[in-house]
């Protein structure tokens, strides 16, 4: 293995996937290699270098969840310890999932609160427990820990829990838990911070982004902006003692993730987790506006993959860089993207026609020719910085169907499911909607 030759490979990739820029850095064998390729941002042409930041997106969601996990370690938590037990003032519409959700549910995506509410309380420190506040109005997407699906929203609660019980700011906590104790000199989350560095900016449509990054509230599920390096180190300390006595408890199992076709097959607490080739594979993916990022680790060779990129064909060029590297540096195969089968699969796809919506998302599935089409429109706080999506579903077996946008050269999968009340849903992007008409 050469590891000089990525730097001409990366470039490569990123001209093919029509990504602007790119940062990579992988540990392997106890040492880190770091490569940078094309620019910042389109307008202004500033390369990329190795110390640039670029927003790490949801992978911040393993960060949060090893500062609650270390908390749970000094005995000021439990796992199972109500959310209400340490926020008393906490409210969500449902008054039954008030008293019961737990930091659990919070971290495996099991809570059932309708996770994708973004609301701007403002640049103060304040604005956490603003935006915690704001949520007694928030509904089930489904009951607690019926299913699984992606939740932001639980990710900024338990911030807030990070926040009441080390009496700091998030930022301010995260900094004294993890950033500093593992000596990390580019990660931060606040753009003034970030300024003092070379900064990525997103972009979509081959042009930067309308804005630079999301509101402050959304700090613990989505905002650190990291080199690459910075972000291999934290995995690293995850692989041994050097945040948490033992790691490992992270990546016991708590959920299966009902579409097991997307990044994993079972979420642990923080973690998404996935087998290769009989391999444990522990990984997290992050996306902020035009903006992309990925982590993966292998426990069992101390091998960790962190590659950020803003713009493109973000999750192609993340298959394809993933499929290239762990070949070359484990023989390891990353499991194909799954596709339309060989011979067409019959089924009736008239069952799944209608609407499926949460917070954020509305789905419109209708049937033209025989053939699921499916439209997809972002709503409140995200719709004017997210296009609507539309492509035809192909099934693959009775209730998993792929499909690809125009333009798009990676497919989407969607398996339709029912909840054991016989409520039917649809899990896409990790996230489970229900049907509502």
């Amino acid at each position: 293995m050469d590891p000089r030759r990525w730097h001409d490979r990366l470039a490569g990739l990123i001209a093919e996937y029509e990504v602007p820029g790119a940062n990579l850095a992988f540990l392997h064998e106890g040492e880190v290699h770091e490569f940078a390729a094309g620019v910042l941002n389109v307008d202004t042409g500033v390369e990329v270098t190795t110390d640039s930041l670029f927003q790490i997106g949801s992978v911040s969601k393993v960060w949060t969840a090893t500062q609650i996990m270390l908390l749970v370690e000094r005995g000021e938590l439990t796992l199972d310890t109500p959310v209400v037990q340490v926020l008393p003032e906490f409210r969500v519409a449902d008054p039954e999932v008030t008293k019961t959700v737990t930091i659990r549910h919070l971290l495996s995506h099991t809570s059932g609160i309708d996770g994708d509410f973004f609301l701007d309380t403002g640049r103060g420190d304040d604005c956490i427990e603003k935006y915690v506040e704001a949520c007694a109005d928030l509904a089930q997407n489904h009951p607690i820990g019926a299913t699984q699906s992606y939740c932001n929203a639980g990710f900024t609660i338990a911030g807030r829990v990070i926040e009441r019980l080390t009496g700091k700011v998030w930022d301010a906590a995260l900094r004294e838990q993890i950033i500093e104790p593992l000596g990390l000199t580019h990660t931060h989350t606040l753009p003034e911070d970030v300024l003092r560095f070379r900064g990525a900016m997103g972009h979509m449509d081959g042009a930067p982004a309308p804005v630079w990054g999301l509101m402050r509230s959304c700090g613990p599920a989505g905002l650190i902006c990291a080199r690459p390096a910075d972000v291999v180190a934290f995995a690293r300390a995850h692989l041994g003692t050097g945040l948490l006595a033992d790691p490992r408890v992270m990546w016991e199992p708590q959920v299966d993730i009902p579409n097991p076709h997307t990044l994993g097959k079972q979420w642990g607490l923080g973690w998404i987790l996935d087998e290769w080739q009989g391999r444990r594979i522990i990984s997290h993916g992050g996306n902020t506006i035009g903006q992309a990022a990925m982590l993966w680790a292998v426990p069992d060779t101390g091998t960790v993959v962190c590659v950020l990129a803003n713009g493109g064909h973000t999750a192609a060029f993340q298959h394809a860089l993933a499929t290239e590297l762990f070949d070359e540096l484990l023989g390891l195969a990353v499991p194909p993207v799954l596709g339309p089968p060989d011979e067409p699969f019959e089924t009736d796809v008239e069952r799944y026609a209608g609407v499926y919506e949460r917070a954020g998302s509305r789905m419109t599935l209708t049937v033209r020719d025989g053939r699921l089409s499916l439209y997809g429109e972002a709503t409140g706080a995200l719709a004017g910085v997210q296009p609507p999506m539309e492509f035809d579903l192909v099934p693959v077996d009775d209730v998993t169907f792929v499909g690809r946008p125009e333009g798009e050269p990676q497919w989407l999968s969607a398996v339709f499911y029912e909840l054991a009340d016989g409520s039917p849903y649809v899990h896409l992007g990790v996230r489970a909607t229900p049907k509502i008409a």
